[in-house]
């Protein structure tokens, strides 16, 4: 009795894995790939580049350093950049030229995934926020809208002690 519930379960497994064959081979003949699973179908969706018309570009520009990161609309960063990335060493990444050609790269970048309008929202006080706004518009992306989001306290925290001399 076990040897025939043996039998039947390689049997039923065997049909299972034909079936299975079927339904990859007629989803492969119809063009779905989503269906069909092979290795070459898995390395071709890794080299695959999805394209994304439109996305934000955050701009962070402090004293010492300015980042620019370009999102997509629901905020997953496909493109992103820092003086330091770019290759400028101490005082020269808080320089607007350092800014510009942080914004360059960031914005190569995100053309190269298909991006073409971008919204831009500035954050901080450096010297590098119009040289980098200036440096995505001539890369080649369309800016829609600039915003200026950057923190201004309401005298939330107490100053420190005033310096005696």
């Amino acid at each position: 009795m076990s040897e025939e519930l043996t039998k039947q379960d390689e049997q039923v497994a065997v049909l299972d894995e034909v079936a299975s064959a079927r339904n990859e081979a007629a989803a492969v003949l119809a063009g779905d790939k989503s269906e069909a699973k092979s290795s070459s179908d898995s390395k071709a969706r890794k080299g695959r580049v999805k394209s994304i018309p439109a996305g934000i570009a955050f701009v962070r520009a402090s004293f010492n350093n300015t980042t620019v990161a370009i999102a997509d609309a629901h905020g997953g960063v496909i493109a992103w950049s820092t003086a330091g990335r770019a290759g400028f060493k101490g005082s020269r990444k808080s320089t607007a030229f350092a800014a510009t050609m942080v914004a360059q790269d960031a914005a190569r970048q995100a053309i190269a995934q298909g991006m073409h309008e971008v919204e831009v929202r500035l954050q901080g006080a450096g010297a590098g926020r119009e040289s980098a706004v200036r440096a995505i518009q001539s890369a080649g992306m369309q800016i829609s809208l600039i915003r200026d989001c950057t923190p201004i306290p309401h005298n939330g925290c107490r100053p420190r002690k005033r310096r005696r001399i």
